[in-house]
């Protein structure tokens, strides 16, 4: 039953302006105006929704709404177009689904078989650099933005469904994976796109059911998963739609940080040579390896400053099921709520410099006394993403591997304009010029 606000409830200031937030250039501009404005709580006044909404974008309320009372905050405003693409996967769904479908899949996440792909991992980054290396060699420039999409897609792709990638191509004459890397936009002739991709994929996961042979990737793991409480599998529906969150939110995620990394290594000749002093003090030869890592720690830095810079998800959002105190305010009951992590890495209370790049702010001694919700690229809480530790073991065995081999320099030097949709990435294409080393 909706809770009506306490008489003597506080109001977060706001515009007198009505508006309704959403993941558009348009809307990004308007948090940075009313943060500066406003705070780090504000309320905004809904233009065509029946709620209002509130922007948050300071760590502790953070933590109340991401952890200590997550429960009474459903996934919010635009996750619809989400579950349009991608159905009712663990980024969309809520409840005791989620709960369900999350316990179902964490054992393809456990530490033993994220250290049993790392080879793959290895394999399609060797395969990269060979491809990068004749392009060196001819004096080329590549598109960093489209080199990372591809081979993080190939990388999830066989995380997912191993050497059955391989049998697809194969058999379909042409790539039906393609169209991810090479067109960014959602019209409707890439939904139809999606749509032919899912028959597919059904296709795969049927098959699948019935096999007798032995694979070690994660479609297998959702294969055998039983739920603890009815004993039940996942329907085809249930296994098809957490596949499609994970190739598609999973390769784009990586892509954009490893875009920005390598933007930031190019701009950056102090960077590049700390990230080359790192790898000849750790000998690593090749590929790094899981026990290699640890080695690392600097380039795992820069990649964590990438994603302070520039979050892939760079705006969150919840629905209060039922009203709520957050700090001094009230939180009435269907509120939107909003949470922004690009804003929430600028936010001067808890980081210093924050247009800076400084890669030295992940070092573990610096970690010490710094808001633990201050820094949410994966977001936080129970509802934290369920393959960020993937993500960074990926991104370090590539970085490590690649800066062996080369180096790269901007094309343009002037800062990339940002398109903030449901992704944030650079809205043209960062071209670099790659020279072997």
């Amino acid at each position: 039953m909706t809770k009506t606000l306490q008489s003597n409830a506080i109001r977060p200031a706001g515009p007198s302006e009505t508006y309704d937030i959403n993941t558009t250039d348009e809307s990004f501009a308007v948090l940075k105006n009313l943060f500066s404005e406003y705070g780090d709580f504000v309320r905004v006044k809904a233009k065509s929704r029946r709620d209002d909404s509130y922007l948050i974008n300071n760590p502790e309320h953070i933590k109340h709404i991401l952890l200590k009372n997550y429960q009474n905050y459903n996934k919010g405003v635009g996750f619809e177009r989400v579950k349009m693409l991608l159905g009712n996967g663990i980024i969309v769904s809520d409840g005791a689904f989620w709960r369900k479908q999350r316990r179902m899949i964490q054992p393809a996440f456990s530490k033993a078989m994220i250290e049993s792909q790392v080879e793959m991992v290895q394999q399609c980054n060797l395969a990269r650099m060979e491809k990068w290396m004749a392009l060196a060699e001819a004096g080329s420039e590549i598109d960093i933005s489209y080199e990372a999409s591809d081979l993080a897609l190939d990388i999830v792709l066989r995380l997912l469904f191993s050497d059955d990638v391989d049998t697809i191509l194969e058999q379909s004459g042409e790539n039906p994976f393609a169209f991810l890397t090479e067109d960014p936009t959602r019209d409707i002739q890439v939904v139809l796109k999606y749509r032919s991709l899912m028959s597919l994929l059904l296709k795969l996961i049927q098959a699948r059911r019935t096999t007798t042979k032995k694979y070690n990737d994660f479609v297998a793991v959702f294969v055998d998963a039983r739920d603890k409480e009815s004993g039940e599998a996942m329907t085809d529906k249930e296994l098809l739609d957490e596949v499609m969150t994970m190739i598609v939110a999973g390769h784009e995620t990586s892509a954009i940080t490893l875009t920005w990394v390598w933007y930031f290594i190019a701009k950056y000749p102090h960077i590049e040579q700390t990230v080359q002093d790192e790898l000849k003090k750790a000998a690593i030869n090749g590929a790094p390896g899981a026990a290699d890592l640890e080695k690392i720690p600097y380039i795992r830095q820069v990649t964590e400053e990438a994603l302070r810079m520039y979050p892939p998800v760079w705006l969150y959002s919840r629905k209060a099921i039922v009203e709520d105190k957050i700090g001094d305010y009230i939180i009435p009951a269907g509120a939107d709520i909003f949470i922004s992590p690009y804003y929430l890495h600028r936010n001067t209370d808890f980081w210093d410099e924050p247009e800076q790049f400084k890669p030295e702010r992940f070092a573990v001694q610096n970690q010490k006394d710094q808001h633990k919700f201050s820094y949410i690229p994966f977001s936080a809480g129970p509802r934290r993403c369920i393959g960020d530790h993937f993500a960074m073991v990926e991104m370090q065995i590539h970085v490590g591997l690649m800066a062996q081999a080369f180096r790269f320099e901007l094309v343009e030097k002037n800062t990339p304009e940002l398109e903030a949709s449901i992704n944030m990435r650079a809205k043209n294409p960062i071209m670099l010029k790659i020279i072997k080393r």
